[in-house]
């Protein structure tokens, strides 16, 4: 006899349902993550347009140079990407701790720390250390420097219960002061009066460019690290444990999970990604550290991270469509006559927008399976 089971049929039972039918469920249930974050940026696209029309400028222009600026060429391109790279980091800084139910905001924190740690580290390894030994070491300290910034905010949250969002900001401001108090006293190169600054770490200390292009290597480093992290919270206990201690945090303490460490250990690993995307900017485009570190990427890393539902394989696309975005200011500023500001202001629609948004969630029949 068959030791397969035999289906049998009772009164008022369901029949089994069919592969085809749950993989259509599936797909509406996925379609609604897709659908509703592009219908938020088409809608806030539309809400700058009136904003564009109220000042008596062209929406469509505006279009054109923003697709001309960030994709229109090979050169927009790679400056597209270039300014992606230290979004992609800090966006992730805004991932990882989400995926344990936190909201940490401080990305922008760790950046300038991070790059300002790496800038000093470098100055006494100038032409004494090997360029890449010091890189490495400029690089590591970056990144334990922003792992330790934001760990502090995680250990304040389980340790004495102070919100982390909060946290993070205030430390925000707290590590650029620190950075600006080092750079316009006792570390300020003198030899140029004109910007307030640390001295340059050399050429020979600079990251070059991926071959073939003039994208930096930041790029490449914040996809790979996209990807890492995606296994790390998706494929590994770790991940597991962190995902049961976001969606319910009894339950995680219950289950005699490590909850503190798991919360702290999230935090310094956001901090890292930060820091890391610090160093870069110190050692792949400015060369040195001063205030142009705050530059905004922690703030628009967030965006990024909301937009990209906090997934770590859809924060790249995200971030290329914002660096594409930032890539065409100075396009936008010298065709139209408008300020640098005006693409934080679409930014900022994008975000409202995009918050108001979470509300649609589960809202309309067509995304919901069939029968329910």
């Amino acid at each position: 006899m068959s030791d397969a089971p035999v289906a049998q049929s009772f009164p008022g039972a369901a029949a089994p349902a069919a592969p085809m039918a749950v993989s259509s469920s599936r797909w509406r249930s996925d379609a609604e993550f897709v659908v509703i974050p592009i219908l938020a940026i088409v809608a806030s696209f539309l809400l700058f347009a009136v904003f564009l029309l109220a000042i008596g400028k062209s929406p469509v222009d505006f279009m054109a140079l923003v697709w001309r600026g960030g994709f229109g060429t090979s050169f927009s391109i790679q400056n597209t990407l270039q300014r992606s790279s230290p979004l992609i980091m800090t966006a992730l800084a805004v991932a990882i701790p989400a995926r344990i139910g936190l909201i940490i905001i401080g990305g922008e924190g760790a950046l300038v720390l991070g790059g300002f740690v790496a800038a000093v580290v470098a100055i006494p390894m100038t032409g004494v250390v090997p360029p890449m030994p010091a890189l490495l070491v400029m690089a590591f300290a970056a990144m334990l420097t922003g792992g330790i910034w934001i760990g502090i905010c995680g250990f304040l949250r389980y340790a004495r219960g102070v919100n982390e969002t909060i946290a993070s900001l205030l430390l925000t401001y707290i590590g650029i002061a620190i950075m600006n108090f080092f750079v316009e006293g006792a570390l300020r190169d003198l030899s140029d009066p004109n910007k307030p600054s640390t001295k340059p770490i050399g050429r020979d200390y600079m990251v070059g460019s991926i071959p073939g292009t003039s994208v930096h290597w930041g790029f490449l480093f914040g996809v790979l690290l996209c990807l890492g992290l995606y296994l790390l919270m998706s494929r590994t206990t770790f991940g597991f444990a962190a995902r049961v201690t976001g969606g319910n945090f009894r339950a995680a303490l219950a289950q005699g999970l490590p909850v503190g460490r798991l919360i702290v250990a999230c935090c310094a690993i956001a901090g890292a990604c930060a820091g890391l995307a610090g160093f870069f900017e110190v050692a792949a485009i400015q060369g040195r550290a001063n205030a142009s570190l705050a530059a905004g990427y922690g703030f628009t890393g967030i965006l990024v991270a909301f937009l990209a539902r906090q997934n770590p394989l859809m924060i790249p696309p995200v971030a290329i469509m914002f660096g594409g975005i930032v890539a065409a200011g100075g396009l936008i500023q010298r065709r139209m006559g408008l300020p640098d500001a005006t693409v934080q202001v679409l930014e900022g629609l994008i975000f409202v927008v995009l918050l108001t948004s979470e509300t649609l969630y589960g809202r309309f029949s067509i995304f919901k399976p069939k029968g329910r």
